[in-house]
């Protein structure tokens, strides 16, 4: 009777948020893709909010205290962070590196030389509004083109 009772409590226990973010902290907000999903509790501290797709993909959104200087430097140091924290690649190339109207993004492919990891995709993107800076980073295991096209759209899709 108690086995039934832990099941049904977690098949009505409610997922979390779906078809919206809104973070306030960070003051990002956005329409979600179908398939993804708002998230109760970021994976790394320090963010405050983040959405997952159910399939590996994952965004997270941080608020960056104070002004930035160097939208360009903060970005790639975040990245370089980012990539030891969560990709821990064999091999680790920069496969996109542009400035954005409101700030800086950076795109790292990390590829595993053991056969069980398959290639992993990491977006950081530092939106440098002026009163709220926001660091964004998404995290995609495996890498697929179409997967990390859906993965780049959420991003850009975070204001």
């Amino acid at each position: 009777m108690a086995g039934a009772a832990a099941v049904a409590l977690r098949l009505t226990a409610p997922a979390g948020d779906t078809g919206r973010l809104s973070d306030a902290l960070a003051g990002v907000a956005a329409p979600l893709p179908q398939g993804w999903s708002a998230g109760a509790v970021p994976p790394v501290t320090g963010f405050t909010s983040v959405v997952r797709d159910g399939h590996g993909g994952l965004v997270m959104a941080r608020p960056v205290p104070g002004p930035v200087k160097d939208a360009e430097q903060a970005t790639e140091e975040a990245a370089e962070l980012y990539s030891r924290l969560l990709l821990r690649g064999d091999r680790v190339t920069v496969v996109e590196d542009r400035r954005l109207p409101d700030g800086h993004t950076r795109a790292l492919r990390a590829e595993y030389q053991d056969v069980v990891n398959r290639p992993a995709y990491l977006r950081v993107m530092l939106l440098t509004r002026q009163a709220r800076p926001v660091l964004l980073v998404g995290l995609l295991q495996p890498e697929e083109t179409s997967r990390r096209q859906a993965l780049d759209a959420v991003m850009t899709s975070l204001r």
